[in-house]
């Protein structure tokens, strides 16, 4: 069967995004609207116009909902301790696999999140192969491919911690031998990871005029360089690169809650956030999920109720933490934004991360679809210099960088959150974990964090997590059998 590319536009507020397609369509996404003026790819890529399209339809599909929604919290969130299914008891059953550790390479969670991440790849590959060649400005050029590659850097880390092994396709197929490759080895992947990161952080710029937020920056190609470098413990490299980001001048946001609220995006902590918006008039357009899907449930402009908290969460929190608050929200309170949440419901409590406040929810659209999902932050890459600091034996800096967290935290508040001044280096090791537990709290990073950390048994072990095989999820039983079985299963699946 022939495969005919064909690019879909859709005007997405000043910009226009697009989606390649193949054979299928962008599933549950703002993308899924009628094609007009259909392109085939052949005759793309003619001019910079084109290239600028191809390059917003990367940053539109990060939205899509096998990127932004189920897929990944069944896949980066439920089975950490701090997230359960949440909803009502029998709605969407499945997470509880996740929950349990029962998921199945037959799961279509797993199918869901994995074709997502090479959807995006996807994308990135047409821009690395095709703008190059294109008659263009050249610094303008040289940026849209830097941004091509911190996205197929973004979405092959998402693919490498979540199933070890995985196919590493760095062009577009050209013919149908092109198509079915195997797995290659985790380190074979992170090393093109990381060079694709190093090259995105020698081009890319330190910010953008205002018609541009949003886009990749350089601060954060060496901030998931960071994090891309603690997930193979290169504490050299993650101390040096996330010291290169503290030189870039972000600053913490002062309220921890109120960093995360719609009229506060793109803040200066913010390094790399997914771009969502309200567009008036146009709900396809407007099609983020991640908010409604994590929404208070049974309220007129709250949600769904998934992914919500988890009691031992709540519990990690040190007396007073203000921080507390600006994650949870909790049945039977006001939030700060004066919406009242009922005492009764199937949830006793919900992210705050996700919150959109009700008032500002427009009939005809999604909950919340103006929420973005911030994916860097600045307070991220400070506990991930103090603990590559503390693990190069330096706790002076490790201490210092953690304060930092801290301190906004207390929000001037001198009698909570006391400062860290361990400098035993197994003892200021338990702080910064705790430390990032509850400050990316409901961010998606608590499960593989654990892991990465060699903490899944003690941590998970009681949820029926195992080792030497839960590290990573199943790879997708569709995916295996259409390659004819070159692609291998995980251990114990």
């Amino acid at each position: 069967m022939k495969n005919i590319r064909y690019f879909k536009q859709i005007v997405f507020g000043a910009s226009l995004f697009i989606c390649l397609v193949i054979t299928e369509s962008c599933k549950k996404s703002f993308l899924d609207v009628p094609l007009q003026n259909k392109q085939p790819a052949t005759l793309f890529f003619q001019n910079a116009s084109d290239a600028g399209k191809a390059v917003n339809a990367m940053y539109a599909n990060l939205r899509e909902w096998t990127n932004i929604a189920f897929a990944p919290i069944a896949i980066e969130s439920i089975g950490s301790d701090d997230a359960e299914k949440g909803s009502s008891p029998n709605d969407a059953s499945f997470f509880n696999n996740f929950d349990n550790f029962t998921a199945t390479a037959g799961e279509g969670q797993i199918l869901d999140f994995w074709r997502g991440q090479y959807q995006t790849i996807n994308l990135a590959n047409e821009v690395l192969d095709n703008v190059p060649g294109i008659n263009m400005d050249g610094n303008l050029k040289a940026r849209y491919v830097a941004e091509a590659k911190f996205i197929r850097a973004y979405a092959y880390f998402r693919l490498v911690r979540a199933f070890g092994d995985v196919p590493l396709r760095l062009t577009v197929p050209k013919n149908a031998s092109e198509y079915n490759i195997p797995r290659s080895p985790k380190a074979t992947v992170y090393t093109a990871i990381e060079t694709d990161l190093n090259d995105a952080a020698s081009v890319l710029p330190q910010s953008y005029a205002a018609t541009d937020i949003g886009r990749a920056t350089k601060g954060a190609a060496l901030a998931l360089h960071a994090k891309v470098a603690m997930y193979q413990k290169k504490w050299t490299d993650v101390l040096s690169l996330t010291n290169q980001v503290i030189g870039l001048g972000y600053s913490l946001f002062p309220n921890y809650e109120q960093l995360f609220r719609t009229n506060n995006k793109n803040n200066a902590e913010s390094i790399f956030e997914i771009q969502c918006m309200l567009v008036p008039g146009n709900g396809d357009a407007s099609n983020s999920q991640y908010s409604q899907v994590q929404g208070v449930r049974g309220v007129t402009g709250g949600g769904w109720g998934f992914n919500v908290p988890t009691q031992d969460l709540v519990n990690e929190f040190e007396a007073n933490d203000p921080r507390l608050k600006g994650t949870v929200i909790f049945r039977g309170t006001t939030t700060p934004e004066g919406d009242a949440i009922p005492a009764v419901g199937d949830n006793p409590m919900y992210n705050m991360k996700s919150y959109v406040p009700f008032s500002e929810y427009v009939s005809g659209f999604n909950e919340g679809c103006q929420q973005d999902k911030i994916v860097l932050r600045y307070a991220d890459v400070l506990l991930m210099n103090a603990e590559a600091a503390n693990e190069l034996g330096q706790p002076t800096q490790a201490l210092a960088s953690l304060e930092l967290v801290r301190a906004r935290a207390r929000q001037g508040n001198a009698n909570i959150l006391p400062k860290v001044t361990t400098t035993d280096q197994a003892a200021l090791r338990t702080a910064i974990y705790h430390e990032r537990r509850v400050e990316l709290a409901m961010e998606f990073d608590r499960y593989f964090d654990v892991i990465r950390q060699g903490r899944g048994a003690t941590v998970f072990g009681s949820k029926g997590w195992k080792a030497n095989k839960n590290e990573v999820w199943p790879i997708p039983q569709n995916e295996i059998d259409l390659s004819a079985g070159l692609l291998t299963q995980n251990p114990g699946y």
